[in-house]
C-alpha cells in the first residue's frame, strides 16, 4: 500500500478581516479583588453611581381626575391580590384615598399597617405616576386609631349606613312598605 498524501487545495486566503482590539474601561492599576483597595474602589464606584439625578424637567405632570387616581389605585390593588400580596391588597382597599391637588391622603387603622404600607408604597407610587403620566405625585399616610371600617356586612348594618347618609331613606322605606330582613 502506497500512502498518499493529499494535494494542496489552491484556495484563496480570505481577505484579512479588521482586527478588533478591546478597549480597556480601566485604565487604573489592577487591584486584586481581595484588598482594601478593591474595597475602596468599590465604594467609590458605588457613590458615584448615586449621585446621579434623573433630570425632573423632562417628567409628565399632566391632570388628572380623582377619578382617573380611583380607577388606577384599584387596578394596582387587584394587580397585587392576583400576585399574592393579599395583605397590602385589603391596606389599599380599606378605606378611599382622597387627593388633594397630586397628594394622595390615605387613612390607615394602626402604625402596623402604616409599616407594611410603606415598605410597598414605592410600587403603588410608580404605578400612579406612569399610568397617570404624573411625576408630581406623593402619598401621605395619617393613621387613625378610632378607625372604623366602612363595610355593611348584613341588611341592617347596610340600611343604619344607608340612614346615616341620608335620613329620608325613612321615608322610602315607609311609603313603599318596605321591611329589612
Amino acid at each position: 500500500m502506497v500512502a498518499t498524501t493529499p494535494a494542496p487545495t489552491s484556495r484563496a486566503t480570505p481577505p484579512s478581516a479588521p482586527v478588533v482590539k478591546k478597549e480597556e474601561t480601566f485604565n487604573g492599576p489592577k487591584v486584586s479583588a481581595f484588598s482594601i483597595g478593591s474595597i475602596k474602589a468599590k465604594k467609590a464606584l458605588e457613590e458615584s453611581s448615586k449621585n446621579f439625578v434623573k433630570p425632573t424637567e423632562n417628567l409628565p405632570t399632566e391632570a388628572f381626575t380623582e377619578t382617573e387616581m380611583m380607577i388606577q389605585w384599584t387596578n394596582y390593588a387587584k394587580k397585587l391580590g392576583a400576585k399574592g400580596f393579599k395583605i397590602m391588597e385589603s391596606l389599599l382597599l380599606i378605606n378611599d384615598p382622597v387627593l388633594n391637588g397630586t397628594v394622595i391622603s390615605i387613612e390607615l387603622p394602626n402604625e402596623g399597617s402604616k409599616l407594611d404600607f410603606e415598605s410597598q408604597k414605592n410600587g403603588l407610587i410608580g404605578h400612579l405616576r406612569g399610568h397617570l403620566h404624573n411625576h408630581d405625585i406623593t402619598i401621605e399616610v395619617i393613621v387613625n386609631e378610632s378607625f372604623e371600617s366602612k363595610r355593611s356586612f348584613n341588611d341592617q348594618d347596610r340600611y343604619n349606613r344607608l340612614h346615616e347618609i341620608n335620613p329620608n331613606i325613612d321615608l322610602l322605606r315607609t311609603t313603599f312598605g318596605l321591611d329589612i330582613t
